[in-house]
Formats: C-alpha cells, structure tokens, sequence
C-alpha cells in the first residue's frame, strides 16, 4: 500500500501531536495526531503554486504547511495565514518560528468569509498570490465526520450563512492584487460551481487533472489563474500519482519531497 503521506518523516511530541518532517525535510511540522493530517494535496498546491514573490496568502491555512513551503522557497515572500480555528492558528504560529520564518509570516485567526473580521484584519486587495485547498464539501451534502479537526478541514459550516465553494473562492479573489495568481486545489466534479465562481475575475484558467494512476479518473484538480487576465482557459497536462506497481511515479515522488513544480504546460 502507498505511504499515505510521502516525503513526511515523523516522530512523536506528546499524545496529541507529532513533529514531522515535511517536502523531504525542507519544512518541519508540529500538528495534530488525530483528524486531518498534512498530505499528498498541500504538496501538489505547494508544487503549483511554483516561487511566487512578494506578499502571498494561504485562505484556511491549518498548521500552516502550504504557506510555510513557500515562504522558505523564496526570501522575497512574506506570507498571511488565515485560519478560523485558534488551535490550529497557534500551532501555525510555532511552525513558523520553528523553520527561522516567524519575521516574514503573519498568522490571522479570523474567519475569511465574514467581511468585518476581514476588514478589523487589515485584508485588502494586495496580495500576489493567493493559495487554497478550501473544505470539499457543504455540510448539507455529506454526513459530516464526528472528528472536529477532519469535519473543519473537509465541510464547510453554515451553509446559510454564505459558508459556499462559491463564497470561498470570491473572497480570496478579493485579497488578490490586479495581475496576481490565484491558486487552488479542489474536487474535479465542483469543476462547474468552480468555473461560474471564476468567471469575469479570473482569466489564463488552467486545469490540471490528478489522477491516483493511469487507469483511474482524475480524483483531484488543480486550479491556477491571473487576475485582470485576457486569456483564454486551458487544460494542462495532467499528473499520475502512482505507477502499475502502487508507488509513486518519479514527478509525483519528486513533488513530494520538493524537488519538482507542477508542469502548468503553455
């Protein structure tokens, strides 16, 4: 069976938490034991999100793994971390000054989808790059899992109150400056919620299909585009995950131990 999280290399802290070493040891971890755990998508949003400079946010940020990775890939970045959950914040916090990058990493505990705490934060149209791996589903569509941490990081809450896919990728759109890239990692069947959400603020679109292995469908898609852009929407060459014999190919080893970027294609 392939290692579930390749390229993390763990040990334990306490009960609660493990330290682990993540994209190859490039970035150490502190985060929960239980519920949701760093993972092959932090690293494909990592990978597609390339060497972005100047300042990027990271919209539901958890531990902090995507954010961290690009700040530590390029001294020109200084990033934001949204996070709702306080614990999760924190521990972002200490994963910061645990990789030397506390000075040029600002954690907000807050909820992005309300537009006061957006607003008291100080979040305005300026960011670079935007980065996202949102909650794959509405509440009212799956049976959410009892285990807290898995139900915040997969279900997005209060339907009714704006908590949408839709709501989601407007507001990062809005934290992104004219000319920055915006990109986000999601289920292929939102595809169409996705695409209407986009349209008229995103332009350049491209797809890039995941696929577990050559036989199976695409079970992940990333999503990459430019602000104010004209261009037209392609699809990008799509990434295997794993070979016949169940390991990873050697692109998807190689993105996992941040060796390699995503291949966006022209």
């Amino acid at each position: 069976m392939p290692d579930p999280m390749p390229g993390l290399e763990s040990g334990s802290i306490a009960d609660e938490f493990t330290v682990d070493r993540w994209l190859g040891g490039r970035l150490i971890l502190v985060q929960p034991r239980r519920g949701h755990r760093v993972g092959t998508d932090a690293a494909l949003l990592v990978a597609g999100a390339g060497t972005p400079e100047g300042r990027i946010v990271d919209v539901g940020a958890g531990v902090g793994a995507v954010g961290l990775a690009l700040a530590k890939r390029s001294a020109l970045v200084s990033a934001n971390l949204i996070e709702i959950d306080p614990d999760l914040a924190r521990l972002a916090e200490s994963n910061a000054a645990r990789n030397g990058l506390d000075a040029r990493v600002r954690v907000l505990t807050l909820d992005v989808l309300n537009p006061r705490e957006r607003h008291a934060a100080g979040l305005v149209e300026s960011a670079e790059c935007v980065v996202t791996n949102p909650p794959f589903f509405e509440a009212k569509a799956v049976r959410v899992s009892p285990d807290e941490g898995k139900a915040g990081a997969h279900v997005l809450p209060r339907a009714e109150d704006g908590a949408t896919l839709s709501n989601w990728i407007s507001v990062s759109l809005a934290l992104l400056a004219p000319g920055g890239r915006f990109v986000m990692i999601h289920r292929p069947d939102a595809l169409a919620a996705i695409l209407a959400a986009l349209e008229r603020r995103l332009g350049g679109v491209a797809l890039l299909p995941v696929h577990p292995s050559a036989r199976a469908g695409a079970h992940r898609l990333l999503i990459a585009g430019v602000k104010g852009s004209k261009a037209p929407l392609r699809i990008a060459p799509a990434l295997i995950l794993h070979g016949a014999d169940g390991r990873l190919t050697a692109e998807a080893d190689a993105i996992h131990h941040g060796e390699a970027l995503i291949d966006w294609g022209k």
